[in-house]
């Protein structure tokens, strides 16, 4: 009979729970394909635009449960966990509406948090795109006060978004819940280049009712470095 040292078992253990955990843990990734994506800052980064405990709650409790939702759909209809979530979008009537709601959730986070950076960190718009703000939309301080009134008459929850459509042209459109430009059932489709959430989940724990004073703050920590690299990188695609 073969015997092995204490230290040899003891290592052999180690070592086949070590592949239990990760072959759990490939099962789990390959049954929830999506993921909850870790902010680019630290959740206080934001302050005092937008408060820590509001940020903590926002990303690990409300877009958690988009991802988690989505993941139980796509548990129940296999042939999304081969798409993309843009993919998913970009057909996304022909699915239940939960599908429609937490995939809508799950992009318009990830891409609302992209577009945030610290008060004195965002950068301003390129000469570019701040060319095409004044030829599209008259103006930088006429695009920002009909953003702003995009965001304050949406009634109840949604999105305000600046868009490029498909015919190279800068629109502001607003969209309820979590719809977003880019699914086949949107009124008006476009790339998204900014977002602003105005659910009051977003905000309220700060402004309350006060949605004018988030939004006017919000101004303050949008991350137009990333917007100028969306914009270029869809000009680059259509060109």
């Amino acid at each position: 009979m073969v015997q092995i040292s204490r230290r040899d078992f003891v290592q052999s253990t180690l070592a086949l729970a070590v592949v239990t955990q990760l072959g759990r843990a490939a099962t789990a990734f390959a049954e929830s394909p999506f993921i909850l994506p870790a902010l680019p800052y630290a959740a206080s980064a934001l302050e005092p635009v937008i408060d820590t405990e509001t940020m903590k709650i926002h990303h690990g409790k409300h877009h958690q449960a988009y991802v988690d939702k989505l993941n139980e759909q796509v548990a129940k209809i296999p042939e999304l966990s081969n798409k993309s979530l843009e993919e998913i979008l970009s057909t996304v009537s022909s699915y239940p509406e939960a599908v429609r709601n937490n995939a809508g959730g799950h992009y318009n986070h990830s891409f609302f948090w992209r577009n945030l950076a610290p008060v004195g960190k965002g950068g301003s718009p390129s000469a570019e795109l701040a060319k095409q703000i004044t030829t599209d939309l008259g103006g930088y301080d006429k695009f920002q006060e009909a953003f702003s009134s995009a965001a304050l008459s949406r009634f109840g929850s949604g999105w305000v978004w600046l868009i490029l459509t498909p015919e190279r042209k800068l629109a502001i459109i607003s969209t309820p819940y979590q719809d977003n430009p880019l699914m086949d059932a949107a009124p008006i489709k476009g790339q998204p280049l900014i977002a602003l959430d105005v659910w009051e989940h977003a905000y309220y724990l700060k402004y309350q009712n006060k949605r004018a004073d988030y939004v006017k703050g919000w101004w303050g920590v949008v991350n137009w470095q990333e917007v100028n690299n969306k914009y270029q990188s869809l000009l680059a695609a259509k060109s």
